[in-house]
């Protein structure tokens, strides 16, 4: 009598255990997790990317986590220092470089790139009420103000020897607004657009930058697969104005043309 007691004992013990097990795997067999995304920039250039509060923020952070979610994928957003961001996506640190690098012939060699996300360059900018300077020609012995030690230094003392030097942009363009400090501005076009923006300046540019880098997205030159993926995302965000959305919240402006 007791050996019967234990079988049944037994059996029971057995089917209990069949049943958890497969009521386990019903709950998560349609769980699954989302492929991670994980893109890199410098985190060091507003408003493109920059740290706020311990956050990553910034354009090219808004694009990533769009390019993401369109690619079905888990975005994961981190940085790295600039002068080895390269080298890094080599090591396999992460899978894209979402941090407005230029292409460039020599990059090209060590990477590919997706189609421009954006372009920018060289801008002169003056006051609204300046109608004297419509064109780079017009800077000929005028006053500029440029951010010191920049490229943009060297182009404005090709068009004067009365160059002003500033810490920040934001002080140059806020100087456009002082009669007779300065005539005009060079830097960056897009950080001069969101400078101009975020502080209601009453500045314009003049006519088309001097000159224009196109900034794309490097990918390891095997990774052809993500390399599709992230330019297809683009062109659904172009398409369906998630980019003129993200953009017009920084520069006022669609920056994809």
């Amino acid at each position: 009598m007791k050996s019967w007691k234990k079988l049944l004992v037994f059996s029971l013990m057995a089917v209990f255990a069949v049943t958890v097990v497969a009521c386990g795997s019903d709950n998560t067999s349609g769980d699954e997790e989302k492929e991670v995304f994980t893109f890199a920039m410098s985190g060091l250039y507003p408003p493109f990317n920059y740290s706020d509060n311990g956050e990553l923020v910034g354009f090219d952070v808004e694009i990533g986590y769009a390019l993401a979610e369109r690619m079905g994928m888990e975005p994961n957003p981190v940085t790295n220092p600039w002068q080895t961001i390269l080298a890094a996506l080599q090591s396999n640190r992460f899978d894209a470089i979402i941090g407005s690098m230029a292409i460039t012939e020599e990059r090209q060699k060590e990477v590919n790139f997706t189609i421009p996300y954006y372009e920018s360059g060289a801008q002169v900018f003056i006051s609204e009420e300046n109608e004297e300077i419509q064109s780079v020609a017009d800077l000929n012995s005028k006053r500029i103000g440029v951010v010191i030690a920049s490229t943009f230094e060297d182009i404005a003392r090709e068009y004067t020897d009365d160059v002003t030097t500033y810490d920040s942009d934001v002080t140059a363009l806020q100087d456009l607004l002082v009669r007779g400090r300065l005539d005009a501005v060079i830097t960056d076009q897009l950080v001069g657009l969101y400078a101009i923006n975020q502080n209601n300046l009453a500045i314009k540019p003049v006519d088309v930058p001097i000159y224009l880098d196109q900034m794309g997205i490097p990918v390891k030159k095997e990774n052809t697969e993500l390399l599709e993926r992230i330019n297809a995302a683009l062109e659904e965000m172009k398409n369906d104005g998630t980019y003129a959305e993200i953009s017009e919240k920084y520069f006022g402006t669609d920056i994809s043309d």
